[in-house]
């Protein structure tokens, strides 16, 4: 509905009077309203004439307003037209923006009312295109009735469909007979074949052949054998009168014979009869079998015809369904053409507005502000997606695959030392992240922390000398004793934040100096070694014998030593450092030290197969992250308010 109200065939429907104002609004210059409105006044009656011609099909003659002219200040007209739905309902509510409050109501009002003629417009060409096509439709479906049927009658007729649904109806009685006298002829022929396989086996063999029961019974022979039964009785009688020379033995004894050959002769008659019925058991069930494929075959092409039959039948009765219907839709189309129902309703016409509706200065302020809070927002999140440096503690266990031991907050107390924050300020919140990082490195195993651990960074400035210093001093807090030595032999800065001397130092001890190198620390159970003067060569020294066996010796008297080495991006001396050490503690600074960074960084202790205990977060601004709660709560934890007396 919306679309169809801002269509510019639409607007170019409205009224004489309507049509006019939208002209007019449309021509609108520096010129008075009046000389535009009798302007437009002489082209309505020609733009009329040019939708007429236009609509007929024929070439427009004689107008003053071209058709892109008219067509154009429609476009213009919708351009400024907006269509509101009301939810829930199918009201629309129209408007018009327009520097004259009048000139918007008299729009809204004939657009209204041409969306209306329009509707109508379309829906009677819709009936007659629909007629139109239902026509042409229903002739083609008249021909193609026709057509199926003419092929079908020629179908019955070459094919006998008559006779053809009686035979379908008795082919199927015959398969059923057939094959229940198959069945039995199979029967019947396999037991003959049984008794004539078992004649054959006993062929030649009289007496074993009157054993088989079908030979035995037979009368013929039952009788024979009584007969020879009958001359062995008289045989044995004469044998006690006479000799077996005498007339009447010899003829008892030649009788016997001819019975006996009688019965031989008899047998091979039973087994010939035998054969005789296998053969033409045989001989039946193949008759049979033939028959019954014979009327499968005729079966089959009866019912391929029959299905021929009701292929071409469905065709036919489709095709004169589907022409009754069109025949139905059309005069039921022809009689409604006419009336064709518009459910279109002005509800309420438009009235002159009494006050503008734009600019709204306060609507505009509001969007402002919210769009550019969004803004801010967006910045801020692209940003942070922008930032790959270390933030919390899941950019390095998600990342690296590395165990966070501590975090320590950023230092922002001017005037005082982070270095002394053990010893000036053992209670704390920044000295109990220390004392977090220590109670990690004791359990990190059974047998409690590390003899020797080395701490190093990626790059400088991200606080190794500062984690040193602090986790020595809080190792020593709990009576360990613990040693911290100044391994960074290129910018030393132990002695500096302790307020030692450095003239004598590590340096010294492993270019072959002797003398004592220990120091005194921030706690009497601490221990320190400086560095010593600046050696030519600091990574030839940390990798000799002379470190090795200095660290055996300091570990057999300190529970732990704690080194401070230079990063590892800059120089070797840390690789080469944590091939010695138990464990070593990656430092990384967070919002400077990048993933990249420590992922190379940590590279660099693995390809040396140094053990690499865990990272540890300095200088962690937790207030903007999302540990600001947790570090709030564990402030407060323990301090409680003065009591007054």
């Amino acid at each position: 509905v919306a679309l169809a109200l801002q269509d510019a065939r639409a607007l170019q429907n409205v009224h004489d009077e309507e049509r006019l104002d939208l002209l007019g609004e449309s021509k609108q210059t520096a010129e008075k309203n009046d000389s535009i409105l009798s302007l437009v006044s002489t082209g309505v009656s020609d733009v009329k004439t040019f939708l007429r011609e236009l609509l007929k099909g024929g070439q427009p003659v004689g107008q003053e307003v071209a058709a892109d002219r008219v067509i154009q200040m429609a476009d213009r007209i919708s351009a400024d037209i907006s269509v509101r739905p009301f939810k829930d309902s199918r009201i629309v509510t129209i408007s018009y923006l327009s520097a004259k409050p009048e000139f918007a109501a008299r729009i809204v009002n004939a657009t209204a009312k041409a969306y209306i003629e329009e509707t109508l417009e379309m829906k009677l060409e819709a009936t007659r295109l629909s007629l139109d096509w239902m026509t042409k439709k229903a002739e083609e479906e008249r021909e193609k009735l026709e057509a199926a049927e003419k092929k079908l009658q020629q179908y019955m007729v070459d094919n006998d469909i008559v006779t053809l649904e009686d035979r379908l109806a008795i082919t199927p009685q015959q398969l059923s007979q057939i094959s229940s006298q198959l069945v039995l002829a199979e029967s019947l022929r396999k037991e003959k074949e049984s008794l004539y396989q078992k004649v054959q086996e006993v062929a030649g063999d009289y007496e074993r052949a009157q054993t088989i029961p079908a030979i035995n019974a037979d009368p013929v022979l039952q009788a024979i054998r009584a007969q020879i039964l009958k001359g062995e009785q008289e045989i044995l009688q004469l044998s006690g009168k006479y000799g077996a020379k005498h007339p009447a033995m010899k003829k008892a004894v030649a009788d016997l014979d001819i019975l006996k050959r009688k019965l031989q002769q008899e047998i091979d008659r039973i087994i010939q009869s035998i054969r005789n019925e296998f053969e033409l058991a045989k001989a039946n069930e193949a008759n049979l079998r033939a028959q019954l494929e014979s009327t499968k075959s005729q079966a089959q092409g009866v019912n391929q015809r029959f299905m021929q039959y009701s292929i071409m039948k469905r065709e036919v009765e489709t095709s004169r369904l589907l022409y009754d219907t069109l025949m139905a839709k059309i005069k039921e189309k022809s009689i409604t053409q006419e009336t064709q129902p518009v459910n279109l309703w002005i509800v309420e016409e438009a009235s002159v507005p009494q006050r503008p509706v734009s600019p709204n200065k306060t609507k505009n302020i509001l969007i402002g502000l919210i769009f550019g809070l969004l803004a801010g927002v967006g910045l801020a999140f692209l940003l942070d997606y922008l930032d790959n440096t270390i933030k919390y503690p899941e950019d390095v266990e998600g990342s690296l695959g590395l165990p966070v031991l501590g975090m320590i907050a950023l230092w922002k107390e001017k005037g005082s030392s982070v270095e002394m924050v053990m010893r000036d300020a053992p209670r704390s919140p920044f000295a109990e992240s220390y004392k977090g990082l220590r109670t990690s490195l004791l359990l990190s195993s059974e047998t409690g922390a590390p003899e020797k651990v080395l701490i190093t960074s990626a790059v400088a400035k991200a606080g190794k000398t500062t984690t040193a210093v602090n986790l020595a001093c809080a190792l020593a807090q709990s009576d360990k004793k613990v040693l911290l030595i100044d391994a960074d032999m290129r910018k030393p800065r132990i002695h500096k934040v302790l307020g030692l001397s450095n003239q004598t130092g590590l340096s010294n001890y492993l270019a072959g100096g002797q003398g004592n190198i220990l120091r005194h620390g921030l706690h009497e159970n601490m221990k320190v070694i400086t560095a010593g003067p600046i050696p030519p060569n600091p990574s030839e020294l940390l990798s000799s014998i002379r470190m090795r066996q200095l660290l055996d010796k300091l570990s057999a008297e300190f529970d732990v030593v704690i080194c401070d080495s230079p990063p590892l991006m800059s120089v070797a001396d840390g690789r080469i450092l944590s091939r010695i050490f138990d464990a070593t503690i990656l430092v990384v600074r967070a919002r400077m030290t990048t993933l990249d960074l420590a992922r190379r960084a940590l590279k660099m202790l693995t390809d040396v197969n140094a053990p690499v205990l865990g990272m540890v977060i300095n200088a962690l601004e937790i207030e903007k992250g999302d540990y600001y709660y947790q570090y709030y709560a564990y402030e407060t934890y323990g301090e409680e308010p003065e009591q007054k007396n």
